[in-house]
């Protein structure tokens, strides 16, 4: 793990060359899905995008919007955080979470919120025991035909 880098995807061709590891987590996208609504949630949204990679290849994603609510305050929101199924439990993840927290840190937000689907009992378990995360909350939806 000496060779990771961490950086932010901003043009086009960094944010589908980050799509083979989102498509693991976001597997109802295609590439030309996926690249618009990054894009558009850039460009209204303040949407960011970060990798890290290990020698130059892409072993982590995490996607973030900065927000403000008023049971909130200033936090950031994971919108998406996935490793490469190949290689986890490696330590990248926590890596690249950490990193966000920094991020957050630096730019005066108080806080880091995320979802996580009720199946992805590995990951809650990687969101409360290694990351110290508390549930706080349901996340409801619902969808408008």
């Amino acid at each position: 793990m000496d060779t990771l880098t961490i950086k932010e995807l901003q043009s086009r061709n960094e944010i589908i060359e980050a799509f083979p590891v989102m498509k693991q987590l976001r597997t109802h996208l295609d590439e030309n899905t996926y690249l618009e609504i990054v894009i558009a949630a850039q460009e209204n949204d303040r949407y960011k995008m970060f990798a890290l990679l290990d020698g130059g290849e892409i072993v982590a994603v995490t996607g973030l919007k900065p927000m403000i609510t008023l049971s909130s305050g200033r936090f950031i929101w994971i919108c998406d955080l996935v490793t490469d199924t190949t290689i986890r439990s490696k330590g990248y993840g926590e890596k690249l979470l950490t990193y966000v927290h920094e991020w957050a840190k630096e730019n005066n937000y108080e806080s880091v919120s995320l979802s996580s689907g009720l199946q992805r009992t590995d990951a809650h378990r990687f969101y409360e025991d290694k990351m110290k995360y508390a549930k706080t909350s349901y996340v409801f939806k619902t969808t408008l035909k």
